[in-house]
């Protein structure tokens, strides 16, 4: 199969996802010195709007407009952050994912400009974020804080907090760290203290069915073991259904001898309920280990509390 020339890649436009954009462009140089690259930058509905995203339809709000340009031709590959592709519905007909690429911190960070920990901040400290799953673990673990919403890009958020419209940050490490700005970071919480979002610091490649030429050069860029993560954490949360106003975290993880678990939560949003739930695949594939935590988490009433909840 010959390669192609040139792989036309759309993407976010906001400064982060220009610099995963990098990281592809970079590993596939390595990959393929021949092949040149071009950045196709589209702005989604999600990052115009600075409001609930559950008035935008909530899921697909910053991946709509780059499968669209996928879709129609205008680019080969689009780069998406496994997080922000809805699991509770298939990838849109025509397209699929050519590759997984290696992991990145799945760990949240607290920034606070006087450099205090979690534990260490006075009750009504102010936190900025708008997730629905940080928001739920905060209420659980550290009911005294305030939680104040804030959206945008990490650099947005940062000029907020500068400004005072809050008093702490909590910020994806994979983030920070793809922006250069780790040195914000005044405490990386453990997955134990926040649990993180499904698909954590996971970059897709996602390409049309038919563009074999384009799927044949990334693929090779594609992590096995991201790959089993990434799929386990997915069918997790197809069976779960969940939707944009249900706090939802888990991760999967491949240990060095490849045997692979997968631990999820599922909250209420006053983080007064917490479900939990973590088993080992053994002979399972990760999609059947995906839908073997999802199943035991509804048996202990997920869908009632995910249906409980507004949206």
């Amino acid at each position: 199969m010959s390669a192609p020339e040139l792989i036309r890649i759309v993407s976010r436009s906001s400064p982060m996802a220009l610099a995963q954009v990098e990281r592809v462009r970079a590993e596939l140089a390595a990959l393929h010195p021949g092949i040149r690259t071009e950045v196709v930058p589209v702005t989604t509905s999600g990052d115009r709007w600075m409001g609930d995203l559950a008035k935008l339809g909530g899921k697909g709000a910053f991946t709509k407009e780059v499968d669209a340009a996928l879709l129609a031709g205008e680019a080969d590959l689009a780069v998406h952050c496994v997080k922000d592709v809805p699991a509770d519905r298939p990838l849109p007909a025509g397209t699929t994912f050519a590759a997984f690429l290696k992991r990145d911190d799945i760990r949240d960070a607290l920034i606070h400009p006087g450099g205090l920990t979690l534990d260490e901040l006075p009750a009504g400290t102010r936190i900025g974020t708008s997730s629905v799953r940080r928001i739920a673990q905060l209420a659980a673990s550290h009911p005294e804080l305030e939680c104040v919403p804030m959206r945008g890009n990490a650099g947005r958020r940062m000029e907020k907090l500068a400004a005072g419209d809050a008093d702490a940050l909590l910020l994806a490490v994979s983030g920070l760290e793809r922006i250069d700005r780790m040195d914000v970071i005044s405490e990386v919480l453990s997955v134990e203290t926040m649990c993180p979002p499904i698909g954590a610091g996971i970059l897709a490649l996602q390409c049309r069915e038919d563009d074999t030429e384009t799927i044949d050069a990334v693929s090779g860029l594609g992590d096995p073991d991201a790959w089993r993560e990434a799929t386990a954490e997915r069918m997790f949360l197809h069976v779960l259904q969940g939707h944009c106003n249900s706090p939802i975290a888990g991760y999967a993880r491949c240990e060095r001898g490849g045997d692979l678990s997968l631990r999820a939560r599922v909250f209420t949003p006053d983080g007064k309920t917490v479900l939990n739930a973590h088993e080992w695949a053994g002979p399972l594939d990760p999609a059947t280990l995906g839908t073997s935590v999802a199943v035991t988490l509804l048996r202990q009433g997920a869908r009632e509390l995910i249906d409980s909840i507004a949206h």
